[in-house]
């Protein structure tokens, strides 16, 4: 039987996906920051998304230049940081949700500090706590040598970035070497709800479908079950974050909970 060590295996990330498949919908991505606003309220909340509907969760690791979030995330970030959250307590919050539910957890992180820790002992403290993978904003396929053996080692999924920018070469690339799903980035800029989803997302989909790409999730912007709907006749998974964290920031796991139901009902998809 295959363990999360064999690489030969059903990933985490693609199991969870293609059981939504499977249901005739897409999947539902939720991103929560680690320690935010404690550790405990994290693993509370990550529970709740996965109790509501959530197949997918992402879990951010706080960073002090985060290139790549917009206002709701970074404060976020930033009070997890000042009230002390180590890079090492994301394994507590991956083991303290796996641990409850089936969900597929993933750590959403920059670089950096997986570097400063070892890449293969995050990977194998990661694998050990139940993860399924890294989401990794700042990595290219390129200089992912030491990351993509780590990961073949431990069984951990790779997910890389595409956006619209992306060349159909870089595009190539980065489906060759993702494993679970292609994380497709719908507009560029930073993360933030908005009141319309950008219509490159659909076409940066289909660039990554058209290289190759199984399993194609959306995120950026994503913040409404309207946003929802109308990525999952599309995508193989939709991501939501900034929503969530300003669910959790107002009304703590009660909202987090309220928010992923109503997200859910976005996700199953008309009969034609």
């Amino acid at each position: 039987m295959s363990t999360v060590q064999d690489i030969t295996g059903t990933s985490k990330s693609a199991a969870a996906i293609d059981k939504a498949r499977a249901e005739g919908r897409a999947a539902l991505i939720g991103y929560l920051p680690a320690g935010f606003p404690g550790v405990e309220e994290t693993i509370a909340a990550g529970i709740a998304l996965a109790e509501n509907g959530a197949d997918l969760i992402e879990i951010g690791i706080p960073y002090s230049d985060p290139v790549m979030d917009g206002q709701v995330i970074q404060a976020a970030t930033t009070e997890a940081l000042a009230k002390g959250f180590s890079v090492r307590q994301v394994f507590d919050v991956v083991a303290g949700i796996t641990s409850k539910t089936d969900a597929a957890v993933l750590v959403m992180t920059y670089w950096n500090p997986v570097i400063r820790m070892g890449v293969d002992e995050f990977s194998r403290r990661l694998s050990e706590a139940g993860g399924a993978g890294l989401i990794t904003p700042d990595l290219i396929p390129d200089e992912a040598a030491e990351w993509m053996e780590a990961s073949d080692k431990y069984g951990l999924d790779r997910v890389f970035l595409v956006a619209p920018s992306s060349s159909p070469e870089r595009m190539r690339r980065t489906v060759d070497a993702s494993r679970g799903f292609v994380y497709a980035v719908s507009i560029m800029g930073v993360t933030g709800a908005r009141s319309s989803v950008s219509s490159a997302a659909k076409d940066v989909v289909a660039a990554a479908k058209a290289a190759g790409a199984e399993r194609v999730c959306v995120g950026l912007g994503v913040s409404t079950a309207s946003h929802v709907r109308e990525i999952a006749e599309y995508a193989d998974g939709v991501i939501v974050g900034t929503a969530l964290v300003a669910a959790i920031r107002d009304g703590g796991v009660d909202a987090v909970a309220a928010l992923t139901k109503d997200l859910r009902t976005g996700l199953n998809r008309e009969e034609a």
